[in-house]
Formats: C-alpha cells, structure tokens, sequence
C-alpha cells in the first residue's frame, strides 16, 4: 500500500503532540493502535472468508464432474438392463398361448408278472 517511514511518523508524532497535548495523545494513541489491530484483524478474516470460498469452488468443481460421470454411468446400465428386459418381456397377450402339457401324459404301466413266480 503505502509505506510509513521513521521520520513520517515522527512528523506525525509532533503534530499530534501540538494539536493534543501531552495529556490527550498517548490516550488517542492507544485509540489509534486499537482501531489499527481490528482493522487488520477484519481484513485478514475476510481475506481468509474469500480464500476458503474459492478453494470451496475448486472443490465443487471436480465433485460436480464426479457426480456426472456417476449419473452417466447409473443411465448406460439403466439402458442396457432395459435392453435386456425388453426380449423377457412376452410380446403376445398371455391368453393365446396354449397352456404346456406335462411331459408324460400316458397311464404309467404296471410291471408285468415276473416268471419266477410262476415257475415256484
């Protein structure tokens, strides 16, 4: 900004000594010093405020390119799962198929009489 150097603030030490007085100025002094400290305490924390604000939107931004590729990702396996289910799904209404027969529909045989029993 602008620079103070040792005789400026010996100038400005004087002035104020003759405009004050010696009873008022290390009071005003003290004043100055204080107001002097908030400032800068106020401007280190904004300062701080706007940096953590832009490290945040540095932040979103790779996030946001994540959750993209993660949508994209989520609709590429939506879409192949209804590639998928749409051949599952029967394409003729249900009541013009003929309902399945078992596999054997023929009485099962009864075994003949064995011969031995016979020949005893």
């Amino acid at each position: 900004m602008f620079e103070v150097g040792f005789s400026e603030l010996v100038l400005l030490f004087v002035i104020g000594l003759l405009v004050l007085g010696p009873e008022k100025l290390p009071k005003v002094a003290r004043t100055l010093g204080g107001l002097t400290r908030k400032a800068r305490s106020s401007w280190l924390n904004l300062k701080r405020s706007i940096e953590a604000e832009i490290n945040a939107g540095e932040l979103k931004a790779p996030l946001k390119n994540i959750q993209n590729e993660f949508k994209s990702a989520a609709n590429q396996v939506n879409a192949g799962l209804d590639s998928i289910r749409q051949p599952l799904t029967p394409s003729t209404p249900a009541a013009s198929v003929p309902p399945a027969q078992p596999a054997s529909s023929k009485q099962p045989v009864s075994p003949a009489p064995s011969s031995q029993h016979d020949q005893q």
